[in-house]
């Protein structure tokens, strides 16, 4: 990838930023489309997690990881930090590696 694409792709990813702040000014949101963009972060993230973990070079597989995440979700019910959270979670899915 050269060097002049990213810098292309920088900018224009920094012009629709931009550009949207022009549009809007100072005009506000409906509600239901506030309440809809403040969802996104948490569906886009959840996405990418279950990409990641039941997928391998574009093939559907439940391995080690699965369990990791299962051991992650059930440490945020119960409130734990979050640094708990990701060490608990690795440390599970080596674990689990490891056993089998």
């Amino acid at each position: 990838m050269s060097w002049w694409l990213i810098i292309l792709l920088a900018i224009g990813a920094y012009g629709f930023k931009a550009l949207g702040v022009v549009l809007l000014g100072g005009r506000q949101l409906s509600p239901v489309l506030q309440r809809c963009l403040v969802l996104i972060p948490a569906a886009l993230l959840g996405a990418l997690i279950a990409k990641d973990t039941f997928t391998t070079a574009q093939k559907f597989s439940v391995d080690a990881r699965l369990a990791g995440l299962i051991v992650a979700i059930g440490a945020t019910w119960k409130k734990v930090p979050l640094v708990l959270v990701i060490v608990l979670g690795v440390g599970s899915t080596a674990l689990v590696r490891a056993i089998a």
